[in-house]
């Protein structure tokens, strides 16, 4: 089974209207490969600014969501508002969601349950820090995370799930190949196991963590790695270098 390659720009809490502007006039003229899936995570006051403003073949994620659809939750966005402003992605469960700001993996769960339900595609995040990879429990702490977000899913064909190691984010060391090549291939398994073979066979597991046109090459060769969560390197021109990884 063939599955689509999927890039994932997180813009993180970066950006103004005259620099996005920019980025996005540069992703509107640049040469992508046709067969890469390619959603933008910006800012939630940016949403609607970017989907105005990008190509109809980007897609566009809010980087968070709330778990309801609305009420007395002050700085909070839900789904519904998402999807209002022609937003069709959501991504929950990011390292600085859970470390920053001490998500836990029960709200992230009901996060991404409360998200499909509204008919937004989550990109799922789970990844071990350095101390725990260190320890030898990056299996463990992945699979723990992963279970969460199963639990909460009934339809995968509108998940997309990040692997990403928390020491490799923003600190310019990558994973190498091999290791999240590693790392992809046991989640495929667990997957196969805890949900169902054809899930494990379609659904994209994609490597965030330090991606650069640089690496993104080799990383892309990898059979289980399906795309990337892209950080710094989402806002400069060589992200368009990174959409084309495979081309």
């Amino acid at each position: 089974m063939t599955r689509k390659f999927f890039v994932g720009g997180n813009w993180k809490m970066n950006g103004d209207k005259k620099s996005l502007g920019e980025l996005i006039q540069t992703m509107n003229a640049g040469k992508v490969d046709p067969n890469v899936e390619v959603v933008c995570g910006a800012p939630s006051i940016y949403l609607d600014f970017a989907r105005s403003k990008l190509d109809a073949k980007f897609g566009v994620a809010a980087q968070n969501c709330y778990k309801v659809a609305k009420g007395a939750f002050t700085g909070e966005i839900s789904p519904a508002m998402i999807k209002d402003c022609g937003v069709n992605w959501v991504i929950l469960g990011h390292s600085e969601r859970r470390h920053v700001f001490g998500e836990s993996d029960e709200l992230i769960g009901q996060k991404t349950a409360h998200a499909l339900e509204n008919g937004l595609g989550v990109i799922a995040c789970i990844g071990e820090k350095l101390d725990e990879r260190e320890g030898g429990i990056t299996e463990k702490v992945v699979f723990a995370q992963t279970k969460v977000i199963a639990d909460n899913v009934k339809d995968w064909s509108k998940v997309v799930l990040a692997y990403e190691p928390v020491w490799a984010i923003g600190t310019g060391k990558t994973a190498t190949p091999q290791q999240a090549q590693e790392v992809h291939e046991k989640l495929r398994e667990w997957l196969k196991t805890n949900v169902s073979e054809a899930v494990a066979n379609s659904v994209r597991i994609i490597y965030g963590g330090s991606v650069t046109g640089g690496t993104c090459k080799e990383l892309a060769s990898q059979k289980d790695v399906d795309g990337f969560l892209v950080g710094g390197a989402s806002l400069k021109p060589e992200f368009i270098d990174i959409i084309n990884a495979k081309a």
